[in-house]
Order: C-alpha cells, then structure tokens, then sequence
C-alpha cells in the first residue's frame, strides 16, 4: 500500500491511497465464505459453493464490493498511522478506481487536530475580586440561618407580607380547568416569589376562607407559557416568628456554645466559599488570557456538530425538564434568535478551542492522570449529574467514555501548570496565593470550560440516558 497526504487546510487534509491488488486477498476470501453462508445453490451444500459459481450467479461485483467495504477500514487506518495524524470524526471516502486484479485506490478527507503551537505563558497577569467579609455578610449569613429556624402560628386577621399561608388553587386556559391545574392545601410564603406572578398582590388581604381571581402565565406543566385565570382561596393564615439572636440559638442551631462563636464560624465559612470563588475566576481569567496567545484554527465539521450538540442538550435536557421550549426560553432571557445563535457558536469556538490547547499542554508538560485523580473526578461528575457513582462509573464503561473523563481531569492539571506560573493579584493589588484551593476550583473551571467541548458533551449524554434508563 502508498499513500500521500495533501493538506487542504490547517484543519482538513485528503489522503490519496493505493492498494496492490493483492493486499485485498484476505478480504476476498472473506467475502466468499460470508456470501456462501447467505446463498443456496442448487448441487452445492449450504457453505460449499465454489467462488467460480458464485462470480458466476451472483456477479464478481458483488463480491468486490463486499471485500472493498471489509478492507476500507484498515487501509484507512493503516494510511493516517503511517502519516501521524489525529483524525477528528469519520472521513469521506471516494474509490477513485477499482480494477478486478490490479489495484484499488481511494481518497479519504478528514479533519484533523491542528497544529498549535503554544508560546511561553509564564507572563500571563490576571485581576481577581479581594477576599473580603464584611460585617454585612455576616449577618446576612446569620439571618439565613434564623429563617430555617422560624416557627409559624395560625392568626385570625387578613394574611400580609412575609406570613405564610395554606391556599387552594386552580387554573383555566380558555375557560376548561386544566387537569394539572388544580392543588389544594398549598403553603406559601408571601413575596417569596416561588409560585406564579400576580400571587402576591391576590392574597395579601385575605382571611382564611376568601378567594380572588387573578391572571398569570404558567411556568410549567400541560399549559406551560399560557395565560391563565387562576382562583386561588385562603384556608389558613399563619405568622411566621423568628428566635431570638442569643446564645440560645447558637445552641439550637450549630455546634457552638455562644452566638459569637457561632458568628465567628459564619465568617471563616465565608471566607473560605469566598477564596473558593476568587480561585475560579483566577482560573477562568487565565484560561481567557492564554486563548488569546493561541492561533487556533476550528475545524468546520467538528464546529458544527458541536453547535448542533450544545442546542440539543439545551432543548432536550435542560429545557424539558423545566416545561420550557426555545422560544419561550429566549422570551424569559430578552433574547433574539439571532443573538442565541452567535452565542452558541462563540461558546461552541471556545469550548474547542480550550480542549485543543490544553490537550496541547498535557502533550508538552507530559502530564499523566492517575487512578486516585481519575477516582476523584468521577465523583464529581456523579455528584452533578445527580447519579450515584456505581451508577456514573457503569454508564460511562458501557459507553466506552472512560478515556474522555481521563481527558478531563488531564485538561484540569495542564490548566493548574499555567495558573501555577501566572501572577494573580485581587482588586487590593495584592498578589494572591491559590495553592491551596488550585486543585479542587481546576477540576470547576475545566469541567466549565474545556468540558464543554464535543467529547465532554458525549459523557454528559452517555450518562444523562443511562440515568433516564434506571
């Protein structure tokens, strides 16, 4: 077999492949015994028609073309080897000629991985928000935790702001009930905003045994985005009453002996979701500024179907499980359709982008990722797909995935090299110091980033319909 590569673009190349005719004997011999087991000829028993008769009855074209298709692949793969290539996708193929007993020949044209080269990053400097709790934060986060501790006592008076109330309700859409849209013995907090719009200002003023009627578009089930008329009834008005801030309360609700101690607790809890948070914009920043550096050419193909990807996930997963179709969805997001679709694509460009530069860095840094790292990242992974890790770990056995997640957490460790020689200072103009919290907000950002990208999208969806499955 010869084969010559000719580059078509920084992206696409064609090889041209030639094949002795003998190199097909294999293939031939093949193709008789499978075409034997499928035909009945009379004299000849099931498995011994002689290939003569068989070219004879059924036409040699036949056979040829059962062994070219046998063949294709292996003369395919034996031609990008030999050329060191990284081929994205599946090629196009074309028989450029076919003679019985000389020789096949065909052309291939497939995307491939680009060349890229990555310059020296160590002078990447980035700008992150300063860790900073206030005394505000504090109390709010105490605040927070005195809600969950409210008791609520049924009163005799009209219900108003922030008390909670038991109602019954009901939707029509051109008159008829719906058959989701009735449901009785309802709690609901006034201006907690988590029922329909209009809710509110309905209630506010009943006492327990009045009803009103109002007007509100559904936010979910049969008549999702409608406008409806919605009856709703008071069956019970109730204060909500909060503890007391003492050391009582500290005692309730915490570990801590005092209010102080359990304050002080709240601070160091903030601090550290706050250097948590300042680690992953570091990431994110860099990540951005090491793009910049980077000529990344895109291929078409693989662009495309990673477009084509990201709109389905959206429409099929993350829309339908909230009752939401696109058009409704770019309604709530202010959104033109022309807008969505060059956000996508510029999300699609980057997310390949990102996957092709650190799959570069793990290429030059020699990174390689062990069973703990790999371990660890599937738990994760599990944790935000909301499936066990039994359950994660199998979907992505059975769908061959496991060499992809090893891509990820590969992608996170070249990401923490480059942040790891960046210089990171926060709005104060101090030099942050991301060793501690480098690893686990590396594992966020490239789960965010470079997990985005086609391969990542397969994971996700792998294990997404193992999940619908169970």
């Amino acid at each position: 077999m010869k084969s010559a590569v000719e580059t078509l673009n920084p992206t696409r190349v064609r090889l041209t492949v030639e094949v002795p005719f003998e190199e097909l004997k294999d293939s031939l011999d093949a193709a008789y015994k499978k075409i034997n087991q499928q035909v009945t000829v009379k004299g000849f028993r099931k498995g011994k028609v002689p290939a003569r008769v068989i070219d004879q009855r059924f036409g040699r074209g036949a056979v040829l073309e059962e062994a070219v298709n046998d063949a294709l692949p292996k003369f395919y793969t034996d031609a990008v080897n030999e050329a060191e290539l990284n081929p994205l996708g599946q090629p196009e193929v074309d028989i450029t000629e076919l003679k019985d007993g000389e020789t096949l020949n065909f052309t291939a044209e497939v995307d491939i991985r680009p060349a890229i080269e990555i310059p020296d990053y160590s002078g990447i400097e980035v700008e992150v928000d300063a860790v900073e709790v206030t005394e505000e934060d504090v109390d709010q986060s105490v605040e927070q935790l005195r809600e969950r501790f409210a008791s609520t006592t049924p009163v005799e008076r009209a219900a108003g702001d922030g008390d909670v109330v038991t109602i019954d309700l009901k939707a029509k859409v051109d008159g008829e009930v719906l058959e989701d849209g009735v449901a009785d013995g309802v709690s609901y907090t006034i201006g907690s905003g988590e029922l329909l719009d209009g809710i509110d200002d309905a209630v506010k003023g009943l006492s327990a045994g009045e009803e009103a009627t109002f007007t509100s578009e559904l936010k979910g089930g049969t008549g999702a985005g409608k406008e409806a008329e919605v009856t709703v009834k008071v069956t019970q008005v109730a204060a909500r009453e909060l503890p007391e801030l003492d050391d009582d309360f500290a005692q309730l609700a915490s570990e801590f002996d005092t209010l102080e101690e359990m304050r002080a607790d709240s601070r160091k809890r903030l601090e550290n979701m706050k250097q948590f948070d300042q680690a992953t914009q570091a990431q994110e920043r860099v990540l951005e500024k090491l793009l910049e550096l980077v000529e990344v050419p895109v291929p078409e193909k693989l662009l495309e179907d990673e477009i084509n990807t990201r709109k389905h996930n959206l429409e099929h997963h993350q829309l339908g499980q909230m009752g939401l179709d696109l058009a409704k969805y770019l309604e709530i997001q202010g959104k033109t359709e022309e807008e969505f679709e060059t956000e996508t694509r510029e999300a699609a460009i980057k997310g390949i982008k990102t996957q092709f530069v650190l799959d570069e860095l793990v290429k030059q840094e020699k990174l390689n990722v062990n069973q703990e790292e790999l371990t660890e990242h599937l738990m994760r992974r599990a944790a935000s797909s909301g499936m066990s890790p039994d359950q994660f770990a199998q979907a992505v056995v059975e769908g061959g995935q496991v060499p992809l997640l090893v891509g990820e957490v590969a992608r996170g460790k070249a990401l923490a090299v480059v942040v790891e020689k960046a210089t990171v200072k926060d709005t104060n103009g101090e030099v942050v110091d991301l060793d501690d919290d480098e690893d686990e907000a590396g594992e966020t950002v490239e789960a965010a980033e470079a997990a985005e990208a086609t391969e990542s999208a397969e994971v996700a969806e792998s294990a997404e319909e193992k999940k619908s499955e169970g």
